[in-house]
């Protein structure tokens, strides 16, 4: 199996494993996933069997353990200032279409960072199925407008001014255009109202 695009689901066919182990090696990765950004997504994965643990779900998370034992000496380090003058925060957005076997629904991920250095990220399983590429980028794109617009809230307190606009790099040139384009298309109908949010920053001049 490759552990890089390894797709986990409910695996019914395959034997059950101890429960309590299972349990107490998701609990502590998930202990430690505050200060590791790139387990976020396999972490919230294995989780999901926390109750019905099967083989393949042990040996995924003895992944992650072998992982974390390889990687202890990276880190994030913060810059004391900004050379250029201005801050620089910058967002990636990206999201997996479909990627949940059981009930089809995208995540979506998004990534910050303050000159440089990651300071907010985030995955989570979009609340709606999504019929297009498009409109799944689309949807991680609002989220993580949502998510620059507060970050950008807070820096103004801790008395930092950011370039304006934001900057968001969304991985799909038709949800970039679409953020872009005041006009609703067929492209977008099925997009609910509040997912429109990223398209009325932009049109403000904010992202």
């Amino acid at each position: 199996m490759n552990a890089t695009n390894a797709k986990l689901d409910e695996c019914n066919n395959e034997e059950r494993v101890e429960p309590t182990e299972f349990k107490q090696i998701v609990r502590s990765l998930r202990y430690l996933y505050n200060n590791i950004p790139d387990m976020c997504f396999a972490i919230s994965i294995i989780s999901r069997f926390m109750n019905d643990p099967r083989k393949s779900h042990l040996t995924t998370a003895k992944r992650i353990l072998r992982y974390v034992k390889g990687t202890l000496k990276l880190g994030l380090l913060f810059p004391t200032a900004s050379k250029e003058g201005k801050a620089k925060l910058v967002g990636y957005s990206y999201s997996e279409w479909c990627g949940d076997r059981m009930d089809r629904r995208s995540t979506s991920c998004h990534l910050f960072k303050f000159n440089d250095v990651a300071i907010s990220w985030c995955t989570k399983k979009q609340p709606v199925t999504i019929i297009s590429s498009c409109e799944v980028e689309y949807i991680a794109g609002t989220f993580a407008a949502c998510q620059a617009i507060w970050l950008d809230n807070v820096m103004k307190e801790l008395n930092y001014e950011v370039e304006k606009p934001l900057k968001l790099k969304i991985d799909n040139r038709s949800a970039i255009n679409l953020a872009k384009n005041p006009i609703v298309y067929g492209r977008s109908k099925h997009i609910e109202t509040r997912f429109h949010f990223v398209r009325e920053q932009v049109t403000k001049g904010m992202i």
